[in-house]
């Protein structure tokens, strides 16, 4: 026997996962585990077994619901289900993921559509913070076709505009978590932010390595991957994240000078593979070190006042509008938006073993 579980298969940005409704999921959180577990297929380096994509990008879940806070209309778990490991984790956002958000909801019936663009507030439950999105509906239906283009999709689609309100610290407590911008780990300097993403930011340079090596030549790079992966367990309690070796949260993200018009490139380990371009939140707060007098990216990049910013990374740039300001000695994010775009592929059921779906 098995068991049905309605969901819904989205492209998020530049990431792939299941959409569920809440109430169509285990209450309870272990039962609720088990079930995507298994529905993905993990643990298994193939997923073969599941609907996951054997990498972390394409191994996401969606859990959406009405919001009861008055400040929003539907609210957002995201859970990373690892691929080689039994672990589902909430310990961060997907701004990716967060695409599709508002195409699911207003497609299940939890958002009245507009006539030609519907805009949700979002609560982002990983962190408690609100995304505002723009979804296009012309005649109240919900529209993937569009001219919009985002490096590491293919094609083109509508465009999903994201605006994230109050994201820094959302994790850490504040933007630089450990009140400097820049420390001293396992003697390399970093620099440890929160714009939505906890990431630490690290010279490609220090590493005796250029940047622009392929996501797959750094993932074989052992000794690298050790030294990164020290850093980042040191960074944990620093940033205010506890015991981080379980968790997939800080990203640990190397700069290095742009070379196709951007203002950085970008290679990020999130947290032992390394992405195949960039989280839309680890993007941020990438974008922000890059607006930090005295912060790692100096002598990378020219520190900026913000604007629009394209960060490079594998596979093309990303473009994040960022404003900054200083207030009382402190650096203070007043505006993080962006642009994605989203597409259902497929709409059904997901099914797992009976014993998979015991609550």
């Amino acid at each position: 026997m098995q068991t049905a579980i309605p969901t819904v298969v989205m492209r998020g940005g530049t990431s792939k996962g299941l959409y569920f409704l809440k109430d169509d999921l285990p209450a309870d959180e272990a039962a609720r585990d088990r079930l995507l577990l298994a529905a993905m297929g993990s643990p298994d380096v193939r997923q073969i077994d599941g609907m996951g994509g054997a990498h972390p990008l394409t191994s996401k879940v969606a859990v959406v619901s009405r919001s009861k806070n008055r400040d929003a209309d539907v609210d957002y778990l995201f859970l990373q289900v690892l691929v080689e490991k039994a672990l589902v984790s909430d310990g961060q956002n997907c701004g990716n993921i967060l695409a599709g958000v508002g195409p699911f909801a207003i497609e299940k019936g939890l958002v009245r559509a507009d006539p030609s663009e519907t805009t949700l507030r979002i609560r982002m439950l990983n962190s408690g913070g609100i995304a505002v999105t723009k979804v296009i509906t012309p005649g109240g239906q919900v529209s993937y076709e569009g001219a919009a283009r985002i490096d590491g999709v293919p094609g083109t689609a509508a465009p999903v505009m994201i605006d994230f309100a109050d994201v820094a610290g959302s994790n850490c407590g504040a933007l630089l978590p450990t009140g400097k911008a820049v420390d001293r780990i396992d003697g390399i300097s970093v620099t440890c932010v929160d714009n939505g993403m906890p990431v630490v930011v690290m010279r490609a340079s220090d590493f005796g390595r250029t940047g622009h090596e392929s996501p797959g030549e750094l993932e074989q790079d052992e000794a690298l991957k050790s030294r990164v992966e020290s850093i980042r367990i040191q960074a944990g309690p620093m940033m205010n994240l506890g015991d981080v070796t379980g968790k997939t949260v800080p990203k640990m993200s190397l700069i290095a000078p742009p070379r196709h018009g951007g203002v950085v490139a970008t290679r990020t380990f999130i947290p032992h593979r390394v992405h195949q371009s960039i989280g839309v939140l680890g993007a941020a707060s990438v974008a922000a070190v890059c607006c930090i007098t005295g912060s790692i990216a100096e002598g990378v990049t020219e520190i900026g006042p913000g604007g629009e910013m394209d960060i490079e990374h594998p596979t093309g740039r990303f473009t994040v509008d960022i404003g900054i300001s200083e207030q009382e000695g402190r650096h203070v994010i007043t505006r993080s938006a962006l642009l994605r775009t989203a597409r259902k592929l497929m709409d059904g059921t997901v099914y797992v073993p009976q014993g998979a779906a015991v609550c």
